[in-house]
């Protein structure tokens, strides 16, 4: 993986004076924005945030929910521009094909350093001696032999389902349980209501590590990624975005946050509130992160855009 990124380093540094704040506006090419978006929680926050953000700068965004695979494929047929949430190490199995093929560009730099993703067990099941994945199949009655995953075709889905069929950790009997994040999330919720045993796929940022006293398992032997699930999240562009679109380029690349930061994001979301006005709210409660994420960045016909940002109706 540090060879594919350094790839993508190379492959940047030639555009790497784009990010410095040359106040220019982008051609009109750019003006129309074209988003992919996973019905991951974290992702559609930050997307929606990125979307008000250059909706009030003067572009055009649309985005389009689909499958990671789907959104890959999109960026490398022209389709697409933009995705927000690519997970590494969860989504790179996915992603690097088309990085090989030079089909999609990553940016040089993370979103989000601090993020992790493993699997999970309610404190109470840890207390009781569930705390680590080879302690998974000493419960597999109580579990009913079964593992809670997200949404069919993921990274994460697919790691969990080579733990299965190698049998490892003895995990050869277990079945995984596909369907969403919320649809996991709703299991998991119904389990701790009637303190039943539920092993799931959980990660940061995500409100779940407030709403859910739970405890992330050791011992996984890097099946969910290096260090227990430590991750990092990307943002992932077509080839030739930031030469294209420089203005552009320039607010992706300062649009970056803190697992912390993202769970409150997250929170009104999961309240049932709507993104993009919830986006809204960050954005007049915490103006430093306006200043810093529009720092070097113009509106689309090239005006400063701190001073010019306009938080309309989406």
């Amino acid at each position: 993986m540090k060879r594919l990124f350094s790839s993508c380093v190379l492959a940047l540094s030639g555009t790497a004076f784009l990010s410095s704040g040359a106040m220019a506006a982008d051609p009109a090419a750019c003006q129309n924005v074209r988003m992919g978006v996973v019905n991951w929680t974290d992702v559609i926050a930050t997307s929606a945030m990125t979307q008000v953000l250059l909706d009030g700068l003067g572009y055009k965004t649309k985005q389009t929910s689909a499958s990671q695979q789907i959104i890959f494929a999109g960026i490398r047929d022209q389709r697409l521009d933009l995705f927000l949430g690519y997970w590494n190490p969860l989504m790179t199995q996915t992603i690097t094909p088309f990085v090989t093929a030079q089909q999609v560009t990553v940016l040089s730099a993370p979103s989000l350093k601090d993020a992790r993703a493993t699997l999970a067990v309610p404190t109470y099941l840890y207390d009781k001696g569930l705390k680590t994945f080879a302690d998974i199949a000493k419960f597999q009655k109580e579990l009913g032999a079964k593992i809670y995953g997200i949404e069919p075709g993921s990274g994460a889905n697919t790691q969990i389902k080579a733990m299965i069929t190698k049998n490892q950790f003895g995990l050869g009997q277990f079945q995984l349980v596909e369907s969403s994040e919320a649809g996991m999330l709703a299991a998991v919720d119904r389990a701790v209501r009637r303190n039943e045993a539920v092993v799931f796929f959980g990660w940061a940022p995500h409100p779940m590590n407030v709403n859910v006293k739970m405890t992330y398992l050791t011992g996984s032997d890097d099946a969910l990624g290096p260090d227990e699930g430590s991750a990092t999240v990307w943002t992932v562009t077509s080839p030739n975005y930031a030469q294209q679109c420089p203005n552009i380029h320039t607010l992706l690349t300062n649009l970056t946050f803190t697992a912390e930061d993202e769970s409150r994001m997250m929170q009104p979301l999961l309240d049932h509130k709507d993104a993009f006005a919830s986006a809204k709210q960050w954005l007049k409660d915490h103006p430093q992160d306006q200043q810093r994420w529009l720092q070097g960045v113009t509106t689309f016909d090239g005006k400063p855009a701190a001073e010019h940002l306009q938080l309309t109706s989406q």
